[in-house]
């Protein structure tokens, strides 16, 4: 799920120079990209079993949704201008396309992590013993923030350890080699690792409720110009929802068809599920959207990202970049906005208005 890499971050001031393009048109096909996790596999089954086209006909357009085995290059693509929605987290919102200067709108909450996403140790049950180690994560992604969070809660610092960059495939093979004591991931790289004998989860993002977000985003522009493809996205979403959500055949064999995409069973995926806040229906989502704590969770998230120099080189302050809330409430610079947070389209699905 979640990263931002040292690549990227090269290429940033390159990509906020071409991410600007003309204001978007009325227009009939679009292109989506998404990535591997528990809380994005059902774009893939929605792909697969015709309800995309069901959704894109209705509207009379062309949706080509992308599966992408690297995360960070589905988010590259998409600030890059190749896509016109993405599945990726708040904060690799914030870091990636907002701060390369894509307005971008959260048009679909789909959960948030609550123990997908762990700080595990080798051989040890105490966080407090990751003083002094080698920690391998993805740097500055969600899983980077994970561990600033952890160890704020045991009295530590990241002064007090040494941050590893690795590579998310490379996780699971990473964490048997004797080298490797502590790691930061995310599923289903965790589930694997922690059925590893010797593994240890020791602080998950059940203990940060609510503040990994994952969600369906699309670029403002494109929005405005097409509503119907944010309707048909939303749509799509709540459709598989309802199916993979059932406790029916049809929605066992979902969820059996999403882990086996995943690369685990229907077991495997329901337990990777069953630590995941999904938002199945629009009413929770808009519930969620529009809490006060929204704000507060946005707040934490740009102040880690400033703190590491992701919003932007040169960036005085966590102010400058605006985050808008559903309420119109702006976090930061009113005449920087890139990151916007709706609900109108899921409050149109509750209303039954697609």
């Amino acid at each position: 799920m979640k990263t931002i890499s040292r690549t990227v971050l090269a290429l940033m001031a390159g990509v906020a120079s071409i991410a600007t393009p003309a204001i978007a048109q009325e227009r009939t096909q679009f292109n989506v990209a998404w990535s591997i996790y528990v809380g994005w596999m059902p774009w893939g089954y929605a792909e697969d079993h015709g309800i995309v086209d069901e959704w894109a006909e209705k509207y009379g357009l062309e949706i080509e949704v992308t599966q992408f085995n690297d995360y960070v290059e589905s988010m590259n693509q998409f600030t890059a201008g190749d896509y016109d929605a993405v599945t990726l987290t708040n904060m690799d919102a914030l870091s990636i396309p907002a701060a390369g200067g894509v307005d971008t709108t959260a048009l679909i909450i789909g959960d948030f992590s609550a123990g997908n996403d762990a700080v595990i140790l080798k051989d040890s049950d105490d966080l407090a013993s990751i003083a002094g180690q080698d920690v391998n994560l993805v740097e500055f992604s969600v899983s980077h923030y994970l561990l600033a969070r952890a160890l704020d809660s045991v009295g530590l610092t990241e002064r007090d350890l040494n941050v590893v960059n690795t590579a998310d495939p490379d996780m699971v093979g990473a964490f048997q080699t004797d080298d490797v004591t502590a790691m930061v991931t995310w599923n289903p790289m965790v589930s694997e690792i922690l059925s590893m004998p010797n593994a240890n989860n020791v602080f998950d993002s059940s203990q940060i409720p609510g503040e990994i977000i994952d969600m369906m985003a699309v670029k403002t522009d494109v929005l405005e110009a097409n509503p119907d493809f944010g309707r048909a996205l939303t749509g799509i979403w709540y459709d598989t929802m309802q199916i993979m959500t059932a406790d029916t055949p049809e929605g066992a064999e979902a969820r059996a068809a999403m882990g086996a995409a995943s690369g685990t069973d229907q077991e495997g995926y329901e337990a990777q599920l069953a630590a995941t806040k999904l938002f199945s229906t629009p009413s929770e989502a808009v519930e969620f959207v529009t809490s006060p704590d929204l704000e507060t969770t946005m707040d934490n998230v740009r102040s880690f990202l400033f703190d590491k120099g992701l919003l932007g080189s040169g960036a005085p302050s966590a102010d400058v970049i605006g985050i808008e809330l559903p309420d119109g409430t702006v976090l930061g610079d009113e005449n920087n906005i890139k990151l916007r947070f709706t609900d109108s389209y899921m409050q149109q699905a509750a209303d039954g208005d697609l």
